[in-house]
């Protein structure tokens, strides 16, 4: 395969298509969401043994623990991929949206117009379900889309992009709307991000190895995160009990994910309290703690920390832990070290907590509420492209309207400029 020949194609009929998605009424679209449900529901036994035989070759090729459960699929992971299509075809479709219409002086009326970004190149490792969620995403927010899942997960997606060609068949829609590529190459990467001709936008959806050459080597413009050391701040004012279930939610739910907490920062006035029945419970499930000399004081399972393991996103049973002063010094040491994902503090003064939420530079800030919330599907988006940590255009998770932009729309009755 002539790998540039191929992406030009691939990139030529994104285009073309992208002012197809753009035309196309919400019912089209609609319809084409429904019946792509429809068929992964329909399709799940096939999806799961595509998937079955990713993970063998996966296993067999020494892939590593976080990146093997991503990868994998189930049949409630299968469901919930469905149930997030629906969802999204649920939602209200921002495209067309005409907003902050003013009269002006001059008799003409000014506001700005909701419209698709055009064409949105997704690069992912791992997560098959992204293949769904991606797809579902730019279709309804009046986008193309080229695909280009992680070579380990190539059976899985090409299983999902059959459904969701079939569902673009039956809303009267271009299959070239979404395109997968069909290819390992990792060339087709190199062709995808300097396709200025054909892409307006890059989204990554994977490690910070992925992410860092995206960053050199991009001529596209990206929405992106590097990686996601979340904390979880336990406050002077904290409750004992909240803090113990959050810290456990935050950092045991699941370790792979980007929004897992990975740093526990612990009020010095309440640490003697606090932090030995979380350490237990920490340690109790298999997580190492790499603590300052103030935790291994009151831990005594917890080894010491290094300057980088306050910068480290972990991706495995790994948490450090820090005594703070109090809130200043936890804000301080959040904007430092975090990768400004999502940080949360546990805490019942209500002026803390709004001090929290303003001075903490992330893209999630929460209040008494686990970090593993920081998700399109839990904010409501039906699901998610990805999370931004970025400050312009879209931060945090990137729904339906961080896939679009607004243009400026005049209204007039014959007026002109005097």
């Amino acid at each position: 395969m002539d790998i540039q020949q191929y992406m030009q194609t691939v990139g030529r009929q994104a285009r073309a298509a992208s002012r197809a998605a753009a035309r196309a009424d919400t019912n089209q679209k609609n319809r084409a969401l429904v019946a792509i449900a429809a068929a992964i529901r329909r399709d799940a036994a096939a999806l799961l043994a595509a998937n079955g035989e990713d993970l063998t070759a996966a296993r067999a090729a020494g892939l590593e623990p976080a990146l093997l459960d991503r990868l994998t699929l189930t049949e409630k992971g299968v469901a919930a991929m469905a149930e997030g299509v629906e969802q999204v075809a649920a939602l209200p479709d921002p495209v067309g949206e005409i907003a902050d219409v003013k009269f002006r002086p001059s008799g003409i009326q000014v506001g700005k117009m909701r419209v698709p970004l055009g064409v949105i190149g997704i690069i992912y490792e791992a997560r098959p379900n992204v293949t769904a969620d991606a797809a579902a995403l730019c279709l309804k927010s009046g986008n193309a889309a080229i695909l280009r899942g992680g070579s380990e997960a190539i059976r899985s997606n090409r299983a999902i992009a059959a459904c969701v060609r079939e569902g673009l068949a039956a809303a009267g829609l271009p299959d070239t709307v979404v395109q997968v590529i069909d290819t390992t190459d990792r060339a087709a990467v190199g062709e995808l991000i300097t396709m200025r001709e054909f892409v307006d936008v890059i989204v990554p959806r994977g490690g910070k190895g992925l992410i860092s050459r995206l960053l050199a080597e991009s001529r596209v413009p990206m929405i992106q995160h590097l990686d996601g050391n979340c904390h979880v701040y336990l406050d002077d004012a904290a409750d004992a009990a909240k803090a113990l279930k959050i810290v456990e939610n935050a950092k045991t739910q699941r370790y792979g994910t980007c929004n897992t907490a990975e740093s526990l920062l612990v009020a010095r006035s309440r640490a003697a309290e606090l932090l030995p029945p979380v350490a237990a419970m920490l340690t109790a499930k298999g997580v190492e703690i790499r603590g300052c000399a103030e935790t291994q004081a009151l831990v005594k399972e917890a080894k010491a920390a290094t300057e980088e393991d306050y910068y480290t996103e972990f991706l495995a049973p790994i948490i450090s832990v820090k005594v703070v002063g109090g809130l200043d010094e936890a804000i301080a040491h959040i904007n430092q070290y975090s990768s400004h994902h999502t940080d949360a503090i546990v805490s019942e003064n209500y002026t803390a907590a709004m001090r929290f939420l303003r001075e903490v530079d992330s893209s999630s800030v929460m209040i008494n509420a686990s970090t593993r919330f920081a998700d399109g599907f839990e904010y409501g988006l039906g699901a998610e492209i990805g999370i931004s940590t970025d400050k312009i255009h879209a931060r945090g998770p990137v729904g339906l309207e961080g896939l679009t932009s607004q243009k400026w729309i005049v209204l007039g009755d014959g007026n002109v400029r005097g």
